[in-house]
């Protein structure tokens, strides 16, 4: 790497930040963040990742369900688990590729569902409803449970708000979901595959991909066939989310992004 060159993976936490920070902002701004307390606010922007702005900010809702003890202990466990994956077990691993795959693995563990979920504990247990970000994602029996109510949460309320629900009355139902899906795989293209220097389009086709697949099994066919629930449902979307992984996370960027991104904080040194 040449002397002063920014490395892929700074350029891939920097353009998430910003992409964040600004979903962050437009939430706030449309839910009049401006009347709410100001220690709050400042809660919402560097201590929550979520993106429910009027849950969070609120304080005159019914207060949030305290979590239980088994919440927090398995919240902590899943952290501790990510971490031996990260700085343990990946340096284990003689094949970058593999290694680049299980520290991602023990990223997305530990952060999304480890410390976010003692974070969501931590909120709700001070009375700030703080929803989880994860909601038990792989025991969805379809896709619309899966991407709508169980993975990533803070992402769903911010594209059902500010995509499906305006785009619905234009281009109907099934069209703003393929609309949603679309603009969610460009983005990940933009994260993924601008600091990786390639794989561009495979983040997109695989967000395309969850859109046909949802609504296959939205349609008379895909009813009739069981799909979206029960075992059948469950075994079809496992599948559409599992199989083409490798077009969201594509060869360049386990390799030019994530190892790399593990070499400089030791976890392979």
């Amino acid at each position: 790497m040449p002397t002063g060159e920014i490395p892929a993976w700074a350029v891939m936490w920097g353009l998430a930040v910003v992409i964040f920070y600004g979903c962050k902002t437009l939430t706030w701004v449309a839910a009049d963040g401006a009347t709410a307390a100001l220690s709050r606010s400042a809660a919402y922007f560097v201590a929550w990742p979520g993106l429910d702005t009027r849950a969070f900010l609120r304080d005159d809702g019914p207060r949030p369900a305290r979590p239980t003890l088994a919440e927090w202990v398995g919240a902590a466990v899943t952290t501790a688990a990510g971490g031996v994956l990260v700085f343990a077990v990946s340096r284990r691993v003689t094949d970058d590729y593999l290694a680049g795959w299980v520290g991602m693995v023990g990223l997305i563990m530990l952060l999304h569902f480890g410390s976010f979920h003692l974070l969501s504990c931590a909120w709700r247990r001070a009375g700030v409803d703080a929803k989880p970000l994860m909601n038990k994602p792989f025991a969805s029996t379809g896709l619309g449970e899966f991407w709508g109510r169980r993975w990533n949460t803070a992402f769903r309320d911010l594209a059902h708000r500010f995509l499906f629900r305006p785009l619905t009355p234009r281009l109907g139902p099934r069209g703003a979901v393929f609309a949603g899906f679309l603009f969610s795989g460009v983005v990940h293209d933009v994260v993924i595959s601008w600091p990786a220097g390639g794989g561009w389009g495979g983040p997109t086709s695989y967000f395309v991909l969850q859109a046909c697949g949802m609504l296959a099994e939205r349609s008379r066919a895909g009813r009739g066939l069981g799909l979206g629930r029960g075992v059948v449902g469950w075994l079809f979307a496992m599948t559409l989310l599992g199989l083409p992984l490798g077009l969201l996370f594509h060869r360049p960027f386990v390799l030019e992004v994530i190892v790399p991104f593990l070499d400089a904080i030791g976890a392979r040194g």
